[in-house]
């Protein structure tokens, strides 16, 4: 059985073989695009915090070719190590993102398929963590269960823990850490059902 504490080593583990086999078709491309377009445009090159980075390809290597500066962070040695072979010129951290505390500012920060393996309580108290590294007016985007509740999913044939809360608990969390919702999509089917939301931090 996975819990949330065994995500990191079995990404160590089995990373390696899932960065080969991931999907690159990019169907992410249109939220990102979303979530570009929100992030402040008036400070130079845009910064985005990239949490559970992976192998980043293909969506760090994307935000790389559009001309942002992307922070890599992942707490599986084996992810960053192919985050930094892939993407060379890069930034990247390895570092467990509920205790994650940089003291900088990022225009954007992408949690992509991996804030949802946190337990709910680690994911609520993820929001301050947010709010700690967003400049003004800073885009927030993360994936998410459709409904509340656990379930077990697989990576390379390895269960794998993921956790949800309800729609409201999530709004509930984003406004009380200064954050507006943009937009939300439950199990989108133009990017293989995955549940997105998209927010701008307005301070807490």
């Amino acid at each position: 059985m996975s819990t949330p504490e065994s995500i990191l080593a079995t990404y160590d583990r089995v990373g390696p073989a899932w960065a080969t086999s991931r999907d690159r078709r990019l169907t992410e491309r249109r939220w990102l695009d979303r979530m570009i377009a929100v992030a402040p445009h008036d400070r130079g090159k845009r910064r985005v915090l990239d949490l559970g980075c992976g192998s980043g390809r293909p969506i760090a290597e994307y935000l790389i070719d559009r001309g942002i500066a992307v922070t890599g962070v992942d707490g599986a040695e084996s992810m960053i190590a192919l985050f930094q072979s892939n993407l060379p010129n890069a930034r990247s951290v390895r570092a467990d993102m509920r205790r994650l505390d940089l003291g900088e500012k990022f225009d954007a920060i992408l949690a992509w398929d991996s804030f949802f393996h946190l337990s709910p309580a680690d994911q609520r108290a993820m929001f301050a963590v947010f709010a700690a590294h967003a400049a003004d007016n800073a885009a927030l985007m993360f994936t998410s269960g459709p409904d509340e509740g656990v379930s077990i999913g697989s990576v390379e044939g390895t269960p794998i823990y993921h956790a949800s809360l309800s729609e409201a608990g999530y709004r509930h969390e984003l406004e009380a850490a200064g954050f507006t919702v943009v937009a939300h999509k439950a199990e989108d089917p133009d990017c293989g059902d995955r549940t997105v939301w998209l927010a701008r931090f307005t301070g807490v």
